[in-house]
């Protein structure tokens, strides 16, 4: 397929990398894209479990890919490092509203996401296990903008719901979603409807305020996607058995918090406005307190463990159980899957209960 072709013309680098890891799962039906553990397990030396939350990680990683990589054909550099079209001039100057260096920022995390799905799966494949790939999902349109291949995708990022509740758990000193706590939505408006992240077509380029919405609105959502993994590395790595595995997660999940880190801050700079179009507000997050302002981008202490301990500046949430398939829902509420087939869902469904399922020594 064409997406395949693309991959082929990455540095040398990559191409090893992709082709290493790239094999025939997209072949398999979904009752069979997990490996069946005599065989993948005999010599590999990984246990069930441990290949489980890679194999889960990698297909994560590989959905991420497939939206960053959306983002900057559009709005990031083009070169030959990250496969891609050849930019929209206008996103582009919305998005760097919010940073002037938001083009280098988005080339550098999509080529991030890229090394980090190849790298599972080359060392899934190293260890016998089998690799996970998704190809066979590359069902959804591109957006019709100049700028961006005609390709098949994973990911739709023009029916986004974007839940903007990171922004102000990060702020709170009292609560924590490990202890079922619930934040308020810092943009209440981008949590209802389905707004895009990126222009649908050229006619989304004006009014200039329409396209600013949809530059604010990809700026929350980059935030939105790493705050995931800054928690789902540290989640699963508690279920891991073998050292190299949790050295593996230990040191891929650092880089998600570096880029949610990044994302947060340039999200405090989208500026105020109501979109002449559709309505989506983005209100001044400076006029309403601590709990939504912008400059507070490191992790406010707050209760951790237990509520007799004193607080601490923790990631959150880093619970373990159900921490796979609460990454998958929470992406699906995202609408990042809007239109993916049935069998997709089951695929991720399966790749995400046994990485849930996993348990140290197993």
């Amino acid at each position: 397929m064409e997406a395949t072709k693309q991959s082929e013309s990455l540095s040398s680098r990559r191409s090893f990398l992709l082709k290493g890891a790239a094999v025939g799962a997209a072949t398999m039906g979904a009752g069979r894209l997990l490996a069946d553990p005599p065989s993948a397990f005999a010599s590999g030396g990984l246990t069930p479990g441990d290949a489980a939350i890679l194999r889960f990680l990698a297909a994560a990683e590989t959905l991420e890919t497939d939206a960053w990589q959306q983002y900057n054909e559009l709005g990031g550099i083009q070169d030959s490092e990250v496969p891609g079209g050849s930019g929209s001039p206008a996103y582009t100057a919305a998005l760097e509203v919010l940073d002037s260096d938001m083009a280098q920022y988005i080339h550098d995390n999509t080529d991030d996401e890229f090394t980090h799905f190849t790298f599972i799966n080359a060392y899934l494949k190293a260890h016998g296990a089998a690799p996970v790939n998704l190809d066979k999902f590359r069902t959804l349109p591109s957006s019709k903008a100049t700028g961006a291949q005609q390709i098949g995708r994973l990911t739709n990022l023009m029916q986004l719901t974007v839940d903007t509740s990171w922004w102000t758990r990060y702020r709170s000193d009292s609560k924590n979603p490990d202890f079922g706590d619930s934040l308020p939505q810092a943009i209440p408006d981008l949590a209802t409807g389905q707004h895009p992240g990126i222009p649908r077509s050229d006619a989304d380029l004006s009014p200039s305020d329409h396209l600013q919405a949809i530059a604010n609105t990809a700026g929350f959502h980059f935030a939105f996607i790493e705050q995931g993994g800054t928690s789902l590395y540290p989640s699963l790595a508690q279920r891991v058995t073998h050292t190299e595995v949790l050295r593996i997660l230990l040191s891929i999940g650092p880089t998600e918090t570096m880029h949610f880190q990044t994302w947060q801050d340039k999200a405090g700079n989208a500026p105020p406005l109501t979109d002449p179009t559709t309505g989506l507000t983005f209100p001044d997050l400076n006029a309403d307190g601590e709990l939504l302002q912008t400059n507070l981008i490191m992790p406010e202490p707050t209760i951790f463990l237990d509520r007799k301990f004193p607080v601490c500046s923790i990631i959150r949430p880093t619970q373990t159980d159900g921490a796979a398939m609460g990454a998958l829902k929470a992406l699906t509420a995202n609408g990042l899957f809007r239109g993916q087939s049935a069998e997709f869902f089951t695929v991720m469904t399966n790749l995400a209960q046994a990485a849930d399922a996993a348990r140290h020594g197993t």
